[in-house]
């Protein structure tokens, strides 16, 4: 009825109740929308203390995100992120993109550490370290469309994106699902597979 989206709502309300250039409450905020006012997609406070763990525990120096949506995944790592680190981070729709942004810089993050790329990750992946300068990544948060999810691995694989020993972070896998990816990353051999139980966001 506004004319305006549910994420145009939500930053709205962030301009309105958040502090400027403190990432945790920028997050809280966001979680009292969702809770209270409209759903959105955003990873949440559950799952968003398994991302923390593991920034905590792997300290990344580069960081790739594929699946911007409103920036709520953005602000979480790139809050985690070590001194000196850079979050790349990719998004489809140009639409949400154009929210994140602002939620990003709302946060206080800079362009040198946190980058939005915006266009389908398919084309966008062959195109990292040369058009972007991202060699190789440490951690790659995977929050888009669960399709995608083995083709932008295998793309990733292909483009020898993946730092040695990385860690691939993805979300839904179970619900509502991206049975192919599983499969693919339980028997090539190539990772170690752990499933962290979550309930939905919000």
């Amino acid at each position: 009825l506004t004319g305006t989206s549910r994420e145009q709502r939500a930053f709205q309300y962030l301009l309105a109740h958040a502090i400027p250039g403190d990432p945790h409450h920028i997050l809280q905020t966001f979680d009292q929308w969702c809770y209270h006012c409209e759903h959105l997609s955003c990873v949440g406070p559950d799952k968003g203390r398994i991302v923390e763990r593991v920034l905590l525990e792997q300290a990344p120096l580069r960081v790739l995100e594929l699946g911007t949506y409103c920036g709520y995944g953005t602000v979480l790592l790139a809050q985690g992120l070590p001194p000196g680190a850079r979050l790349y981070t990719i998004e489809g729709d140009p639409r949400h993109a154009a929210v994140a942004e602002k939620v990003i810089r709302l946060a206080g993050f800079s362009e040198q550490t946190v980058e939005l790329i915006v266009g389908p990750s398919e084309e966008v992946i062959p195109r990292l370290r040369e058009k972007h300068g991202l060699m190789n990544a440490n951690l790659v948060f995977m929050d888009h469309w669960k399709r995608c999810y083995l083709r932008d691995l295998r793309l990733l694989e292909s483009h020898q994106l993946l730092a040695e020993g990385a860690t691939i972070l993805a979300d839904n896998v179970l619900f509502p699902g991206a049975p192919h990816f599983l499969q693919y990353a339980k028997t090539c051999g190539k990772y170690h597979c752990k499933v962290h139980r979550a309930s939905l966001e919000y």
